[in-house]
């Protein structure tokens, strides 16, 4: 790496920290795309994974009595295959098709988060399916699969306190199985990885800290919506990068 890019690093890792300190979420949603417009993705997802996994390590906490176990256990195992998928696509795709994807997904989401497209109808468990699927393959080969399981849960899920353990649960064992995966698949056999989470831990914490201090004067709508500009941003710089 060069000195300009360990700069633009940090400053994607304030931003995305920041956002997350704010908001609870969306630092690998954030981190991913922007990084990888000048990283390659084969680093930066082991390494926003590491960054991710000891953050909510650290700061999350798990709430045993509030976890809803019967919807994680629906989940996680195909949560597993579908991080396996991922994983094998991260390392065997060419890097034009790994782009594109990455940008039609992060636009999908910006253009959820801009109009605000939500609601907790509930639905049927078989939904866990295609969500932990899909979750699974996005997390192994993007690092943030959060926004299926997130969908799905908030159809599953009426109480904010329960859904906010549950969600915690289901990320660590997620985390873990990521983890492992890439552990497998040698993705984070390079120290450098190791090396460059450790070194951008004081930024990351730094960030949060930060995000859970100050005060935006904007709504939790409003925020949703800056991060949609954002990543509609990104989608469209992710987009010109692969062409």
């Amino acid at each position: 790496m060069e000195l300009w890019q360990y700069g633009a690093a940090a400053a994607v890792m304030m931003l995305a920290y920041f956002v997350r300190g704010i908001v609870g979420f969306g630092s690998g949603l954030i981190s991913v795309p922007l990084l990888a417009l000048f990283l390659p993705l084969t680093f930066v997802v082991p390494l926003v994974l590491l960054l991710d996994f000891t953050t909510s390590l650290i700061l999350g906490g798990l709430d045993f009595k509030r976890v809803q176990l019967k919807e994680v256990g629906l989940l996680i195992p195909f949560s597993i295959v579908g991080v396996i998928l991922g994983t094998q696509l991260l390392m065997n795709l060419p890097v034009t098709p790994m782009l594109l994807t990455l940008a039609v997904f992060v636009f999908i989401f910006a253009v959820r988060n801009l109009l605000n497209i939500g609601g907790h109808k509930p639905v049927s468990a078989w939904w866990s399916v295609p969500a932990a699927l899909t979750g699974g393959t996005i997390g192994g080969l993007f690092g943030t699969g959060a926004p299926p399981y997130v969908i799905y849960l908030n159809h599953r899920i009426q109480d904010k306190s329960l859904l906010r353990a549950t969600f915690s649960a289901l990320f660590f064992l997620e985390g873990m199985i990521r983890i492992v995966t890439f552990s497998f698949a040698g993705l984070l056999l390079d120290s450098a990885i190791w090396w460059s989470a450790l070194t951008a831990l004081p930024v990351v914490f730094s960030a949060l800290w930060l995000g859970g201090h100050v005060h935006t004067g904007l709504s939790h709508a409003q925020i949703t919506r800056l991060i949609g500009i954002l990543l509609l941003l990104a989608s469209l710089s992710l987009t010109v990068k692969a062409l």
